[in-house]
């Protein structure tokens, strides 16, 4: 079954009422300005002894299509100075909790969450100071997307980048393309995407040269949007930032060789 897409239909009456009091509960949580002790490489910075940002996790749970119920969740961990992979992990999982629009954390964390707690106790030296998460943050329908529920849960700041935009106050693609287009002459690389309530919901990015489709970057928890674009401008090889990217390229090939073993057991 293929990840459904912000297209879908966003209707909280179909999703059981015990999710949506555990979302408000959760979001009660959430911090949305920079909260961690490490520093970006190009931060002008006089601390010697300061902790630099260098592992960055990335996450992705894969379907199979030919299998509703079969999934595939990955967490692999790069070393932000080389951009190559450090850690990597896998779970082969059958997924019987439903697919609802705006409530996607209830599906996918808790396969995400034990491949974290897994390497935590393992003690492994690369465990992510930050989570880039293939899903919305703050922008999303209830202000609570997985990068958001995935970051508070876990206790790291987190990072959501959407391929596709949640159409939310007021936000359309169409909106957005037109954004870009008034400002490509000034070289800016991205746009905030301000809401009808006047706040600031996420940005737009053209990350890679010769891209056409923006990546959609939002605040999950404990960083700020501005540090957020930061990051993801140093970890974008092509599109969508590396982390996500090798979790999902990782994640399918391990789902192709496994799937049958895995089904048969």
């Amino acid at each position: 079954m293929e990840k459904k897409t912000s297209d879908d239909v966003y209707n909280p009456a179909t999703a059981p009422e015990h999710w949506i009091r555990a979302q408000d509960s959760l979001k009660t949580r959430l911090v949305l300005g920079d909260d961690f002790a490490w520093l970006l490489h190009d931060d002008d910075k006089p601390e010697l002894d300061a902790t630099v940002l260098r592992y960055v996790g990335g996450v992705d749970v894969s379907y199979a299509k030919e299998h509703p119920t079969a999934a595939c969740g990955a967490l692999v961990v790069l070393d932000l100075t080389t951009l190559e992979v450090v850690y990597e992990d896998f779970s082969f999982v059958h997924l019987n909790v439903p697919y609802v629009p705006g409530f996607l954390a209830f599906r996918e964390a808790p396969v995400v969450l034990e491949l974290l707690e897994k390497m935590k106790i393992s003690g492994h030296p690369c465990y992510p100071q930050l989570l880039m998460v293939d899903g919305n943050g703050v922008l999303h329908p209830r202000g609570f997307g997985l990068a958001s529920h995935l970051g508070v849960l876990a206790d790291l700041p987190s990072i959501g980048i959407g391929k596709n935009l949640h159409c939310i106050e007021g936000l359309s693609e169409a909106g957005v393309r037109q954004l870009f287009t008034a400002k490509a002459e000034l070289g800016e690389e991205y746009i905030a995407l301000h809401g009808q309530s006047g706040c600031i919901l996420g940005a737009a990015m053209v990350s890679a040269q010769g891209s056409t489709k923006p990546i959609y970057i939002s605040t999950g928890h404990r960083i700020s949007l501005a540090s957020a674009i930061r990051i993801v401008k140093l970890t974008c090889k092509f599109r969508v930032p590396e982390a996500i990217r090798q979790a999902d390229i990782r994640s399918r090939a391990f789902l192709q060789r496994h799937l049958k073993l895995c089904l048969d057991h």
